[in-house]
């Protein structure tokens, strides 16, 4: 067999299959890496990228702010994919954008001084404590975000010199007296209105309908009252959440778990450490250094004096506690490789240049004592238990529900579980468990609707399944008119309610606008009070397009409230009171809006006269 295989092989036609398929993956494989790029790079703007790293970072931390203002609403959109992958382009476009405008910035000569972003690292309040720069609160609050002190640095270098040509733009819009004037005046503008209400409710029940407009009705709008395609569905679920219900972990069990994982409930190694760094590749600047400590010099006074690292040059270089996996790799490396106090380094590369790092104190690892953790092992060795137990029930499921498949009650049985049933339901109105999509495209499918077989397993939750089965369905259908007459009834009551009082709004408003008040009374209508609208009024869309009546008279016009009744609006007086006392905010308003408009009309045209190329949102 082994010998006719290999002649197969070394045959032409085989010889020239393989080769085509060489070719296929050379063109469609292969090139995919070429033509999408196989560089880490998130988008490409003129020269400069944006680092796939970079953007997920950015990406990751507009989620969570999000995420904290919105809760569980930004949650449900981002089960969304397409409003993932919008959300993903917003963050990178604005990414591109800010790009966009450091590049015109720099080549505008706009720059910032180590001065500069030092004195503002120093000045953040979000590192201080009563009112004083704090060490190891900046060394927290960068590794939380995710930066090292030169990346932070770096950082704010970038949006101070964007900041320059932001501030330049503003700085160079004004709003002219008249433009604040009128923007106040129209701003404060009130309306004096009175209004005659006409009640759709009370519309309704004097329409009059006949036999044949609701036939006529019923049959124009039948999907209204059509039902949708229906089925009876029993079903059996199987999940871990369940299953934990019935586990108990003794003190005893608990107890040989914290012994066997200790480590996991002891602190991490910690060290407290100084550093001073000489950025860049100039390593003979960073050997005198060493030199001078070598012989000596004190570390503190060093650092202060010759590091490069603005935030602890202050500190003397200190970095406050560190643990391992936050800081730069090979730094990292070093620090922890030192055991004495007071031992240093010798000169470390890393990405941002050479660090000389100093040891200043060392906090060995620490067990949390078993009382403070023994819930939580209970809780941990529970989860397992049912995660274990849930997924040998869920293979005894899958076969049982296979091989007896006209039924559920071995398959119930087995995972000990109660069979559960639906009056007709559709997918409108399935309970939430059977409204995962794989549950009702099951649901559909000819085996179980059909055949009236059992569902393979579904996953509609990390552990947690259902099987499924179709126990009647009926088809889609018009409802009897007699079935739905009332339904019928109601909504051409509302529509031919809302007809007679359109039709009267209209007629009143031509006769009061002659002056004539004969329909006004013989319907036994009359105006309101007066009422004072502003443009936050529900009416203001059509009382504010009003024109202002003569001294005396007035305008009259129809609208819809709020309930969805219609308004007859009599417009008596347009009033504008002019407050200087806003002039300043208006003015600003005015100014930031211009500005924003050439902001945006800058970064247009820096699109356009830039090449720009985008990698990756997904």
């Amino acid at each position: 067999m082994m010998d006719r295989l290999r002649e197969g092989v070394n045959s032409i036609a085989v010889k020239i299959i393989l080769g085509l398929i060489i070719l296929s993956f050379v063109f469609a494989g292969v090139g995919s890496y070429i033509v999408g790029g196989s560089n880490n790079s998130a988008a490409k703007v003129g020269n400069v990228e944006i680092g796939r790293g970079e953007f997920e970072q950015a990406y990751q931390n507009e989620r969570n702010r999000m995420q904290a203002q919105l809760g569980d609403y930004f949650s449900n959109l981002l089960a969304d994919p397409s409003y993932v992958e919008t959300f993903r382009k917003s963050v990178l476009d604005r990414m591109v954008n800010d790009l966009l405008l450091e590049q015109h910035a720099e080549s505008l000569g706009l720059r910032v001084s180590d001065t500069q972003v030092r004195t503002l690292i120093l000045e953040m309040p979000q590192f201080q404590v009563d009112g004083k720069f704090d060490q190891e609160i900046y060394q927290v609050a960068l590794r939380r975000a995710g930066f090292s002190a030169e990346s932070f640095a770096e950082y704010l270098r970038r949006d101070l010199v964007r900041n320059q040509l932001l501030s330049a733009i503003q700085g160079s819009d004004f709003s002219l007296p008249g433009e604040v004037e009128a923007q106040s005046k129209l701003l404060t503008q009130t309306r004096d209105i009175k209004k005659v209400t006409l009640s759709l409710a009370d519309f309704a029940a004097k329409a009059e309908l006949s036999e044949d407009e609701i036939n006529d009705y019923y049959q124009q709008n039948s999907e209204r009252y059509t039902r949708p395609e229906q089925v009876k569905v029993a079903y059996i679920e199987l999940s871990a959440q369940q299953l934990k219900q019935g586990i108990e972990i003794s003190d005893e069990q608990a107890q040989q778990y914290y012994q066997e994982h200790l480590d996991k409930y002891s602190s991490e190694e910690q060290r407290r450490v100084s550093h001073i760094l000489v950025e860049g590749d100039d390593e003979a600047k960073a050997q005198a250094i060493l030199d001078e400590l070598n012989s000596g010099a004190d570390f503190a006074s060093l650092a202060e004096e010759k590091s490069d690292d603005f935030g602890s040059a202050s500190e003397g270089g200190s970095l406050g506690w560190i643990e391992r996996d936050v800081m730069d790799p090979s730094f990292e490396d070093a620090a922890f490789a030192l055991t004495t106090v007071g031992e240093i380094t010798g000169l470390v590369k890393s990405e941002f240049g050479y660090h000389i790092i100093k040891l200043d104190e060392l906090q060995s690892s620490v067990a949390k004592p078993f009382q403070e953790v023994a819930a939580d092992i209970k809780q941990e060795l529970a989860d397992q238990q049912a995660v274990d137990q849930f997924y040998e029930l869920q293979s005894e499921l899958e076969k049982v529900a296979f091989e007896y498949p006209d039924s559920l009650d071995d398959a119930a049985k087995v995972i000990d579980a109660q069979i559960q049933t639906t009056d007709f339901i559709s997918q409108q109105n399935a309970p939430e468990l059977l409204k995962t999509p794989a549950v009702l495209q099951a649901l559909t499918s000819p085996e179980v609707k059909e055949d009236g077989l059992n569902s393979e397993v579904i996953e509609v939750a990390p552990e947690h399944v259902v099987v499924v089965r179709v126990e009647d369905s009926r088809n889609e259908t018009v409802l009897p008119l007699e079935e739905v007459r009332s339904q019928v009834t109601s909504a051409l009551a509302n529509v031919k309610g809302e007809q007679s009082a359109i039709e009267l709004a209209n007629n009143l408003v031509d006769e009061l606008k002659q002056g004539k008040l004969d329909l006004l009374n013989q319907s036994g209508l009359a105006f309101g009070d007066i009422e004072t609208l502003d443009r936050s009024s529900p009416l203001a869309d059509v009382v504010f397009s009003m024109v202002k009546p003569a001294q005396g008279e007035a305008a009259f016009a129809q609208a819809k409230d709020l309930n969805g009744d219609v308004v007859v609006v009599e417009l008596t007086n347009v009033a504008s009171e002019f407050d200087p006392q806003y002039n300043q905010q208006i003015g600003s308003q005015l100014s930031q809006v211009n500005a924003q408009q050439d902001l945006s009309g800058l970064v247009s045209i820096l699109r356009k006269t830039i090449d720009i190329e985008y990698y990756v949102t997904q």
